[in-house]
């Protein structure tokens, strides 16, 4: 007879959240229109009314969160010429995990001319989270790319913070079929202590990327003329024809502060649900 540990555990994994999303955008007459689209499990796309030339794209996890062992992958093609702007409806929840990491899943491809902003809202990891995501990217020589994302160890504003767990981020960049970048970040173990040391993140609890395509040391110069103005910790760079810029700050407000900051000095337009 199986142990109730067994049974648990096996209720456990029958009940993980699986979600998928894959859709393709296209241009026609200067505006951007959606294809094929194909939604599966928890995971789901909604596209609000159309904003100008190009369209925005709001995704929804109805399982409410992310735990242990569940699984999401999303697929995004733009066409030529196509302009796009994803992000999420609320603040995306990872809870404790006690067995499999989550896996997460982004796969981007960006044609000539198009541009494609991915502007998701904060990633927070509750003490104990697991999860593992993979960026696949692939541009064209002449394709944009805007990539933000902001990951928040524990709510901060309820006091807590994320202790121990495991927080792995892999991307990968291609444009025109050459890796441009790629890098891979982990984070495990005693986190809430490796967060702590200076060479971190000097006890701050929330972190960012931002990824731009294309990018050089003009639009580096732009963005560190505001640096009087962040809050926390912003470094930047430019290199193979990119520019990324790092955050870090005590907690999520001051850094999405700090990314809308960087932002408006790229000329970006932030999402609705950004300035809510």
């Amino acid at each position: 007879m199986r142990s109730d540990v067994s049974l648990t555990s096996g209720v456990f994994e029958a009940n993980r959240a699986r979600g998928a999303v894959r859709f393709d955008v296209h241009a026609r007459d200067g505006v951007t229109r959606r294809g094929a689209l194909h939604e599966s499990g928890s995971l789901r796309v909604r596209f609000p009314s159309p904003e100008g030339e190009g369209l925005s794209g709001v995704f929804v996890n109805t399982a409410g969160g992310v735990a242990g062992g569940d699984n999401f992958d999303i697929d995004i093609a733009a066409g030529q010429g196509s302009r796009l702007t994803l992000t999420t409806a609320a603040a995306e929840k990872v809870y404790r995990a006690p067995g499999a990491a989550a896996q997460l899943g982004i796969a981007l491809k960006v044609d000539a001319d198009a541009h494609l902003a991915w502007l998701p809202q904060e990633t927070i990891l509750f003490d104990r989270a697991r999860v593992h995501r993979r960026f696949d990217i692939a541009l064209d020589e002449t394709a944009s790319l805007l990539l933000c994302e902001i990951v928040v160890f524990g709510r901060t504003a309820m006091g807590e913070r994320m202790e121990q767990g495991e927080f792995v981020d892999r991307w990968r960049l291609r444009r025109g079929g050459r890796l441009v970048l790629a890098e891979t970040v982990r984070l495990d173990g005693n986190i809430g202590a490796k967060l702590g040391r200076s060479a971190v993140a000097k006890g701050g609890a929330a972190i960012g990327t931002a990824l731009i395509v294309p990018g050089d040391e003009a639009l580096v110069e732009r963005i560190r003329e505001a640096s009087d103005s962040f809050s926390g910790e912003v470094g930047i760079s430019a290199w193979n024809g990119f520019a990324m810029a790092r955050f870090c700050a005590q907690d999520a407000a001051c850094l999405r502060a700090d990314m809308m900051a960087v932002l408006a000095r790229t000329g970006a337009v932030l999402p609705r649900l950004w300035l809510n």
